[in-house]
């Protein structure tokens, strides 16, 4: 935002055409200080946030709105109590756009729905509350009364014979508790200092088992669930793959000297393919003769016939 532009916003920018004799700002420019909030102003009405003070069931669509909710409200004065005004307070709900009218109520020195809406009844006990009960109009009034004032103290005396014993316990335990100040520190560091070395312990179990997070101690329902764990023993993993090779093997005698055939079999071809492959090589010109290969070369020469080679 320019220094223009924020000097506007401030209300502190005065045109070229402006002259004291015009007054202020406002009455120069034709509007209220509050703008907006003022456009019923002729009506006696001004425009403010109203916070919900209770929770309410809205009229409209009898959704819950919460305390504490904050509405565009007209507020009005609609009359007196003595010299205290009468506030009316106009909105309408975000929920269905029911219009709900409250106003205030000094006499009581709480809001009253008027339309629109209605209040949330909220009861509770005192005793599940853990609060103490306060006086009714009608107990207040009679307290006026110095015969019943006399016997509402009677009662009070008498409630305060009755629990005077547990405040004096409680007294006495909170006095023993919190008497010694050193004696509470040192309890306190020693529980600390033990908490801290047992910690310290079971990091060090824990890494001498080569385990990278701390152990918890032992409890006894860890010790139940592991004694009802039961691992097979070496006995039985023996038992079961010798049967496994037991079950594994051929059931005739002859099956060994099959196996050894087939042996045979398997370095014969081996054999066969290496002959293949060197006289092809021997053909193609890029085999070196052997003494083997050197030695029958001469032979034929002597005999006068060419070296045959046998098919594999």
């Amino acid at each position: 935002m320019s220094s223009l532009a924020a000097a506007r916003a401030d209300n502190f920018y005065y045109p070229p055409e402006w002259t004291p004799q015009k007054g202020s700002l406002n009455k120069f420019h034709g509007q209220h200080a509050l703008r907006e909030r003022a456009r019923k102003i002729d009506q006696g009405i001004l425009i403010i946030r109203f916070e919900m003070p209770f929770n309410i069931w809205c009229g409209g669509c009898h959704s819950m709105i919460a305390k504490g909710v904050r509405f565009n409200a007209e507020k009005k004065q609609v009359g007196n109590y003595y010299s205290t005004k009468i506030w009316r307070f106009s909105m309408k709900s975000a929920c269905c756009k029911h219009e709900i009218v409250i106003e205030t109520d000094p006499k009581n020195c709480e809001y009253v729905i008027i339309s629109g809406a209605e209040k949330k009844t909220e009861e509770y006990d005192v005793e599940d509350a853990e609060t103490l009960a306060l006086p009714g109009d009608e107990e207040k009034g009679k307290l006026s009364d110095p015969f019943y004032r006399l016997e509402h103290q009677e009662e009070d005396l008498q409630k305060k014979k009755e629990a005077e014993p547990l405040i004096l316990r409680l007294q006495r335990v909170s006095d023993l508790r919190h008497s010694n100040d050193f004696s509470l520190n040192r309890t306190l560091r020693a529980q600390i200092r033990g908490q801290k070395r047992r910690i310290a312990e079971e990091e060090a179990a824990a890494r001498k088992m080569g385990l990278g997070i701390r152990l918890l101690p032992a409890s006894k329902e860890d010790t139940e669930v592991a004694s009802r764990v039961k691992f097979a023993p070496k006995f039985e993993t023996n038992r079961k793959d010798k049967r496994a090779a037991i079950k594994a093997a051929p059931i005739f005698p002859g099956s060994s000297a099959s196996d050894s055939a087939k042996r045979r079999l398997e370095l014969e071809t081996k054999r066969r393919k290496i002959k293949a492959a060197a006289a092809s090589a021997m053909l193609a010109g890029s085999f070196k003769p052997s003494s083997w290969s050197q030695s029958s070369s001469i032979m034929s020469k002597q005999t006068g016939r060419m070296p045959t080679l046998k098919r594999a």
